[in-house]
């Protein structure tokens, strides 16, 4: 069996915890141009609102940006009746632009 290297078994850890919650998850991932946010009904198995800096074409700098798709993100959820999610930050920090999405989504209604 193949080890796991440590950015997989901080994502694992993070994401069982959240999942453990039962509620809709809100998953972020963050590459070195753009940020993505979906949330996702892990019972079903299906994305229900997905965004990212990439589809809404966003400028400003980045962390500006993650803020903004946290407030898209937040909308699109609030649009499907979605008000409490919890937060998946999968192996990334707690910091930065996943900070920034985290509190643009707050702002934009979301609890979490």
């Amino acid at each position: 069996m193949a080890r796991l290297s440590t950015e997989d078994r901080r994502k694992f850890r993070v994401r069982n915890a959240v999942k453990a919650s039962g509620r809709l998850r809100l998953s972020v991932h963050r590459s070195l141009q753009h940020i993505y946010a979906q949330i996702i009904d892990d019972s079903k198995g299906e994305t229900l609102a997905a965004v990212s800096s990439k589809s809404l074409k966003l400028s400003g700098n980045k962390t500006e940006v993650a803020r903004k798709v946290g407030v898209a993100i937040a909308e699109a959820a609030k649009a499907k009746g979605i008000v409490q999610v919890v937060f998946d930050r999968g192996a990334f920090k707690y910091h930065g632009r996943v900070k920034a999405l985290a509190d643009g989504a707050r702002e934009g209604g979301l609890e979490f």
